[in-house]
């Protein structure tokens, strides 16, 4: 599991269960990437803060239920 801090909580991925859907990159583009396999990963740096409700988007859309958002 990868975390990384944003606004006022953190965003958890688990790579293990995720399907490469690219939901996370349409719903939080400044946040979430893929890598060469296809799976979701962080982009470079500490996300903007103000991209909570996409990253709140992002987990409630996740198909494969790999993103996690705590405050």
């Amino acid at each position: 599991m990868v975390s990384a801090s944003t606004g006022p909580g953190s965003v958890a991925i688990d790579r293990e269960r995720c399907l490469g859907s690219g939901q996370c990159l349409v719903m939080a583009p400044d946040v979430f990437d893929q890598d060469e396999e296809g799976l979701v990963t962080f982009r470079d740096g500490m996300p903007p803060a103000d991209v909570t409700s996409d990253i709140e988007d992002a987990v409630n859309n996740c198909p494969a239920v790999a993103l996690t958002l705590t405050y």
